[in-house]
């Protein structure tokens, strides 16, 4: 058990910890009652930051039992600095570590960014143990942010923050050192390791076409490169709806009312904000 950091959601969760994934603990929180959903957050968050502080627990918990996990290397999880540690197929262990230790046969789930491509990565994999997906700032890595992978390492390992010149070495620093349990060196190697993965397609494999869940992608109208790659995906998913957020961009959109609503709508028709 652990301390929660900062602030901690208006409900008690029936049950929280750790559980072993190869030979790591991975920390989770489980809420609520109802048909199962696993939430997924983005790379160099947390379980509080991405759901918790976001409303996405609240909005969620009326309908569902609500399961939230700190992937390897974020929140109170372990935070290894093998690099090789944090490919896509590795990090999907943890989602379903949490689900076997829970019992849970079959859930939804919901990602985002990072937490979108390990969704993608279960499709390949592990599809039979979801319901449906629900994927948020999804899409293909590009030329150029690629190329920016440097400059986000160098503000990471930066030993002094006030020294980087760089806006986005700087911005993604203090974002990473937002979290006080954030280790700067693994977060750097983790990047290191899933942004040249980051292609959604490639980690579900050639079976993509034969997915027959439902799926819901959520994008801000203004987050690149994502917005721009993310079409081939939905194309090849024969069940896959794209929603396009107006005025949001990766960061903004995580918070939209109008991201919820169409997350409820999707797990229930009937469902208002």
């Amino acid at each position: 058990m652990t301390e929660r950091f900062s602030d901690s959601p208006r409900h008690l969760a029936r049950e929280s910890g750790f559980v072993e994934s190869d030979g790591m603990q991975i920390y989770f929180e489980d809420y609520g009652c109802g048909e199962p959903i696993v939430l997924v957050h983005g790379w160099g968050s947390s379980l509080h930051s991405n759901w918790v502080r976001t409303g996405w627990l609240d909005a969620l918990l009326p309908m569902r039992r609500v399961v939230v996990l700190d992937v390897r290397g974020h929140g109170a999880s372990d935070k290894p600095l093998d690099q090789s540690a944090y490919g896509y197929a590795n990090m999907s262990r943890d989602v379903l570590a949490v689900m076997d230790h829970l019992e849970i046969p079959k859930a939804d789930l919901m990602g985002y960014s990072m937490g979108s491509c390990i969704g993608a990565s279960l499709l390949g994999s592990s599809r039979t143990r979801f319901t449906s997906m629900i994927l948020g700032g999804i899409g293909d890595e590009t030329d150029e942010s690629l190329a920016n992978l440097p400059k986000i390492v160098a503000g990471l390992r930066a030993k002094d923050p006030a020294r980087i010149e760089d806006p986005l070495s700087l911005g993604y620093r203090n974002f990473a050192s937002a979290d006080p349990r954030n280790d700067l060196e693994a977060l750097a190697r983790s990047a290191l390791q899933i942004w040249p993965e980051g292609f959604p397609l490639r980690l579900i494999g050639p079976t993509a076409t034969e997915i027959d869940l439902c799926v819901l992608v959520v994008n801000g109208a203004d987050d690149h490169p994502y917005i721009d790659t993310v079409h081939e995906l939905v194309e090849a998913i024969p069940s896959a709806e794209l929603v396009v957020i107006p005025d949001h961009d990766h960061v903004s959109v995580i918070v939209a009312p109008r991201f919820k609503q169409e997350v409820l709508q999707f797990l229930d028709p009937s469902a208002t904000l």
